[in-house]
């Protein structure tokens, strides 16, 4: 007990013994500093269109009116340039209601399909009040403190969030800065030191980032969950306490709080109402956990020994458009990447186990085509936005139906149109077999007769709902186990083991 009370609280529990590895030394590459990169930006795609037409509910009291155009959102000057530089014509749904919302100073839990710009909806709004209120970054004080903090659960999406506040950000007096796992925490460190008014994290590198004292959270009036179920199932639950319950964090009537996913299961919606004010907004853009309308699903069945050439022979009908392909254990990514190599397919992979410099590297090479495959795992599924990704394949399916809708979510992005394929094996797929079936109803996809058969005769799996609910009519406002300071975590059933970022 007397080394618990003189450890910091980052170090307590689990983290206490765990080895500590070779120091990181790695620093990322400096960032260009030239516009064309700066605002390089997706296209939007022929079904862009089409989003006004999806079903838009937001339930809660008195709702701000929707924005139909930038325009109305009263957007400062520096921010109308980087909105146009960015090429953002219209504003998406998420935006046209989230951005009002987040600017009337309301909580906010979203729910609206990928790819459909939830980042700009909440970055816009937060930097707008900051830059309104006249906030600049110092480099006058050993500890910064934020006004704005953002968590995402992996190392690439929360990197890629960071490079769009950058970008909004741009010839402004507001600076944000990325911390997350490893890269050099001294480098970290420095980069926080020179100012930070919008802090991007992974939450071990944030948590340990505010132990050391480097962060206060005193003037913290913005804290937003991006991938939001994620961030609260019980992979990350502890830390996310953690961090809630640090010295000096607001309290939730104190800071402005904000949720954002594509998927929201009932129970994390229940414990996410625990973070948020009782007048808290909940906005759903579509249908409950729906996959994008604009990505074609298609199954094929196989056994797991026939999975590779199957595979490979999907591959070569790809060429050198860019395909994803999910796998469900980092070994298993390795293996499928080598095989294809060695078959003669330029393919990279990505997962928890590699390297900093390599998962880096890794994406820049799926991103310039040098390598048009990357086997992913689901370290790679949520919130990844790399243009061009015609294909996306699950080698191995997961587990949970909203892993699926992630992942596909990879590519039918920002209006654009995207193939899924996805390798089915009765033996060890069939517990997912109803929830697909109700997926595939909902996209107006076509439904397979064996995979319909499959679901009725095999294990069935919660949820089979083909008529669809909206997602505000899963909105529970009451309830919930997670308690903001200090309340008791649940078992820890699961751990966020590929892609949580302590070290």
């Amino acid at each position: 007990d007397t080394v618990m009370k003189l450890l910091p609280f980052w170090q307590h529990e689990q983290y206490l013994f765990l080895p500590a590895g070779p120091r990181v030394t790695y620093v990322p590459p400096t960032l260009p500093e030239d516009e064309d990169s700066i605002f390089a930006h997706y296209e939007t795609g022929i079904n862009f269109d089409k989003y006004d037409d999806i079903m838009v509910d937001v339930s809660g009291t008195n709702p701000p009116q929707a924005i139909m155009t930038f325009d109305e959102a009263r957007l400062c000057e520096s921010l109308r340039k980087t909105v146009s530089k960015s090429g953002y014509v219209k504003p998406t749904p998420v935006q046209k209601h989230g951005i009002p919302i987040i600017s009337a100073g309301r909580d906010l839990m979203a729910c609206a399909q990928t790819g459909s710009g939830k980042t700009a909806a909440f970055l816009l709004p937060i930097l707008q009040q900051l830059m309104a209120d006249g906030v600049a970054a110092s480099s006058f004080s050993e500890l910064q403190e934020p006004e704005a903090i953002i968590v995402a659960p992996t190392r690439e999406l929360i990197n890629q969030i960071y490079l769009e506040a950058r970008k909004f950000a741009y010839g402004t007096c507001v600076r944000p800065v990325v911390v997350y796992g490893g890269v050099s925490t001294g480098h970290q460190i420095r980069e926080i030191c020179r100012g930070c008014n919008v802090l991007c994290g992974t939450p071990g590198r944030l948590l340990d980032m505010i132990g050391r004292g480097k962060i206060g959270l005193t003037k913290l009036r913005y804290f937003v969950l991006d991938e939001a179920d994620r961030m609260l199932d019980m992979g990350f639950e502890p830390d996310m306490r953690r961090l809630v319950g640090s010295p000096g964090m607001p309290s939730k009537e104190n800071r402005q709080t904000l949720m954002f996913s594509a998927t929201y299961p009932d129970d994390i919606q229940r414990m996410a109402a625990d973070f948020l004010k009782t007048d808290y907004l909940f906005l759903a853009v579509g249908v409950v956990g729906a996959a994008c309308s604009d990505v074609e699903q298609t199954f094929v069945q196989v056994t797991k020994f026939s999975k590779r050439e199957q595979l490979l022979d999907l591959l070569k009908t790809t060429g050198t458009e860019r395909t994803m392909v999910f796998v469900e254990t980092k070994r298993q990514a390795d293996f499928i990447a080598t095989y294809l190599c060695q078959e003669k397919v330029p393919t990279t992979s990505i997962h928890g186990d590699r390297e900093q410099r390599e998962r880096e590297q890794a994406l820049a090479d799926f991103r310039s085509g040098k390598c048009p495959v990357m086997v992913a795992t689901s370290v790679a599924a949520r919130g990844l936005d790399i243009p061009d990704v015609q294909h996306v394949v699950n080698f191995d399916l997961p587990k949970e139906i909203d892993e699926y809708v992630h992942r596909i979510g990879r590519t039918g992005r920002c209006g654009n149109t995207g193939r899924a394929v996805s390798f089915y094996d009765p033996d060890n797929d069939a517990q997912l077999a109803r929830s697909l079936v109700t997926i595939l109803s909902k996209a107006q996809q076509e439904v397979p007769s064996w995979l319909e058969e499959s679901a009725f005769s095999g294990p069935g799996s919660t949820g089979f709902n083909p008529s669809g609910k909206t997602f505000a009519s899963t909105d529970n406002r009451k309830g919930g186990s997670f308690q903001e300071n200090g309340g008791q975590s649940q078992p820890a059933a699961q751990t966020a083991a590929d892609d949580e970022e302590w070290e």
